[in-house]
């Protein structure tokens, strides 16, 4: 008698799946709104944002990722630009026990694209992935022209850069990112803190603690 091999092929559920623009926009307009968290840097957060939505940064919500996970009580969808540094505010709050977050796919660019009457335009600033393309792109352009005109030497500045941005990609960080956001033009009145956005949300959204 042979033998019969069922496979299961995983699905993905609701809670994991990402949240299209159409989606949030009909919750938007609901009266069970979700939270939404912001994980851009704060200079992005005010050229374009979802109104209503708090900013906590990929680099503040990783390190404060338990004491995040503690008071969401609610749906959560992490918004980012275009979807990449949510995705991984996704995992820090999953590996915190946090299942109830979402990803806003295609970030606030495609809201904005979509439904662009659930975003706001404030002052104009690039977003961070565009500074880190501009000025890697500016250095490996200096390193091979100044390697053919200047000095061979010079060329080495292109393969440096071109070794940086391998170590990002295999450590999931980007120390150029994190060095253009303290430049002058990246720069807020008030930088964000998690206390901030705790005294900020609703008290609906945290986990109560028990009266005795």
């Amino acid at each position: 008698m042979a033998n019969t091999t069922t496979t299961t092929t995983p699905t993905t559920t609701a809670a994991a799946s990402p949240m299209s623009p159409t989606e949030l926009a009909e919750k938007l307009r609901s009266q069970d709104a979700p939270l939404l968290v912001d994980v851009r840097t704060p200079a992005e957060h005010e050229s374009l944002r979802v109104p209503g939505s708090h900013n906590v940064p990929l680099d503040l919500l990783q390190k404060n990722k338990e004491t995040l996970a503690e008071q969401f009580n609610c749906e959560v969808v992490l918004i980012c630009q275009t979807g990449n540094r949510a995705n991984q505010a996704l995992q820090h709050l999953r590996a915190a026990g946090v299942d109830s977050a979402r990803v806003l796919e295609g970030g606030v660019v495609a809201m904005e694209a979509q439904h662009s009457q659930h975003t706001h335009r404030g002052q104009q600033r690039w977003a961070m992935d565009r500074q880190v393309r501009m000025v890697a792109g500016s250095l490996v352009l200096t390193g091979f022209l100044g390697g053919k005109l200047i000095s061979p030497k010079v060329g080495y500045l292109a393969g440096a850069i071109g070794a940086g941005l391998t170590f990002s990609a295999l450590t999931d960080s980007c120390a150029m990112a994190a060095a253009l956001n303290k430049m002058p033009w990246n720069k807020v009145e008030a930088d964000p803190t998690v206390e901030k956005f705790l005294a900020g949300i609703p008290r609906s959204t945290q986990i109560q603690a028990p009266r005795g």
